[in-house]
This record gives structure tokens, C-alpha cells and sequence, in this order.
């Protein structure tokens, strides 16, 4: 049975000093923090929300800063999101080479195996990025210092690496519903719904990669959205069904998600459309006040006190 999955949701890093990343995220790529929280299942560490101004699904790249807390410094490799793809105009690439030169951040102008012009960088804590030029209709948000006609659009795809592809791709086609679209060499593209921004995934077969490992400068998981919770726990009985392991649903106050390892071991998480990011903040002062799960507000003086302090505009 195939599932409606609408594209992708965000993507989540683990990433090394909490100000770098916001001033990486904001001031240099130009993006909205629509959420300042913790990490859920640490609340010792903050938890940013970035993306379009509602943080709409397929906008959204979170991060947990995770200097001075004993985490090592990640390997790339076979099980995991090994680059994450973001949507511009055509006609800003040179506009980001510049800006990214100006940062003195990593830049190389390349084209994607589909054809694809885009730019690749790097940020502070080593996580691989790329902007890809593309016919994007979504609305940007323009906050941040970079205008409508530069400006990011949302998520574009993830590239993942697996040592066999076959598995990903019959879970990825036969149960959450995407289709192969493009090959190239061991590189498959498959897209959900659209063949658009937000709705693609790349899927890299290298038998010969190192295991990855979770740690400073990589993808922790990427999440596809689904529309409702119903559709989410009809979904979780199938993957139980077929013998992966899946964890509950669980609450993130702003949308519900079940996390479970794909074939090739990419951590996978399916989120809900709903509630959004405005159910605790107006949509005017997203990401100004620390928000914390209701769980966690009779322990806030302590969270607080053990956060770094950060600035930001």
C-alpha cells in the first residue's frame, strides 16, 4: 500500500556553536528563525527552526548546537543525508557566489548530475549545502537582507548515501509513494507529487562508503510531510507490518512525527502538516522568546540558565 506523502518537510543537523549557525543561517543565507526551542529529547541544547516566514513544510532546515556537549565531530557515509539542496531563482546565482565569497565562505559553481546549475558551500560546521537554480513558485522571505528576486524558496531535495539502493528505492516507490524520475550513473532521483522543488530525493549507491556516523557537521534526519495524523498511524501499521521499526507518534508541538531507519539506514521521520509554528507565537515574533513544550516550562529558570546566550536581529 502507497502512502500520500506531499514532499519533503525539513531537515534537522547536528551543528556546532549555537551563534555561528544563527549567523550563518540568518545573515548569510538570509533566512527566518521561525522557532527557538530545546531539543525535545534534550532539553540542554537549542533546538532553531528555519525557513519561509510561516516555516511552511519543504522550507524548513532546523539544527541543534552541540559545542561543549561531548559530541564528536560527525562522519559522512553510507545511512545518511549527505548534502542538503536549496531552491533559488536562475538568475541569483551569481548574486550568492558573491555574497558567499563576501562571508569568506567555500564556493564552487558546478552543475548537479540532472543539469542543474547551482552553487556549493559549506557551512561553519562542515554540513554540506547546495543552491540550486530552478523555476520556483514559492513565496521567499526577504527579511533578512536578501531581496524577493534572490532569496531562498524552500528546500529543493536531500542527497542520501546507501551502500545498496535497490531497498531504499522499493520503500521509497512501492510504500511512500514517489516514482523514479531522473537517472545518473549510481545516482537516482525520485520525486513525490510534483516534479518540483521540495518534492525531490537523490539516492547515491556507493558500496564501498564508510559508515556514517552522527556528530557535529551532519544531517541527524530528513523528514517528509504527511497530511494528517490519521494518514501518519495508517502509515506506522504498514512499516510495522513490514518488520522496520518505528518509533510512537510523538508530539513536537508543532507538527507529530514517527521516526524510523530505512533500508539503507537513513533515519527517516514523517511529520504532520499541522498545527504550525504560529500556535505558540504570532506570526509577527516568530522565533523572538525561547518556546518550550509545556512538559518542560516548570524546568525553564534551568533550561534557560544552561543555554548559551545568543544574539540575532
Amino acid at each position: 500500500m502507497t502512502h500520500r506523502i506531499l514532499g519533503l518537510h525539513h531537515v534537522t543537523a547536528t551543528v556546532d556553536d549555537a551563534q555561528q549557525d544563527l549567523d550563518f543561517c540568518l545573515d548569510v543565507l538570509g533566512m527566518r528563525l521561525v522557532k527557538k526551542t530545546v531539543n525535545f529529547d534534550n532539553h540542554h541544547v537549542y533546538h532553531f527552526y528555519y525557513g519561509s516566514e510561516r516555516g511552511l513544510p519543504g522550507t524548513i532546515w532546523t539544527t541543534f548546537p552541540y559545542k561543549g556537549r561531548g559530541v564528536r565531530v560527525g562522519t559522512k557515509g553510507a545511512g545518511q543525508v549527505v548534502t542538503t539542496s536549496f531552491s533559488v531563482p536562475a538568475a541569483s546565482l551569481d548574486f550568492w557566489a558573491e555574497r558567499l565569497e563576501a562571508q569568506n565562505a567555500t564556493v564552487r559553481s558546478v552543475k548537479t548530475p540532472f543539469a542543474e546549475p547551482s552553487l556549493e558551500t559549506v557551512d561553519p560546521s562542515g554540513l554540506r549545502f547546495e543552491l540550486i537554480a530552478s523555476d520556483d513558485r514559492r513565496e521567499p522571505w526577504t527579511g533578512n537582507g536578501v531581496a524577493e528576486a534572490e532569496a531562498i524558496r524552500g528546500l529543493h531535495s536531500v542527497t542520501m548515501v546507501v551502500r545498496e539502493s535497490g531497498p531504499s528505492l522499493d520503500l521509497l516507490t512501492s510504500v511512500l509513494g514517489y516514482r523514479i524520475v531522473a537517472r545518473d550513473g549510481a545516482r537516482t532521483r525520485v520525486a513525490v507529487g510534483d516534479t518540483v522543488a521540495g518534492h525531490f530525493i537523490d539516492v547515491v549507491e556507493d558500496p564501498n562508503a564508510e559508515p556514517a556516523v552522527n556528530g557535529l557537521g551532519t544531517v541527524h534526519h530528513v523528514a517528509m510531510a504527511i497530511s494528517t495524523s490519521e494518514e501518519q498511524l495508517r502509515l506506522r501499521e504498514d512499516l510495522l507490518d513490514m518488520g522496520l521499526r518505528v518509533t510512537e507518534v510523538r508530539d513536537r508541538c508543532y507538527f507529530e512525527s514517527i521516526y524510523f531507519r530505512e533500508p539503507g539506514g537513513v533515519l527517516f521521520e514523517v511529520a504532520t502538516i499541522q498545527p504550525g509554528f504560529t500556535v505558540d507565537e504570532n506570526l509577527s515574533s516568530l522565533g523572538r522568546a525561547l518556546k518550550l513544550p509545556p512538559w518542560e516550562e516548570p524546568f525553564r529558570a534551568e533550561i534557560e540558565a544552561g543555554l548559551d546566550a545568543v544574539k540575532y536581529r
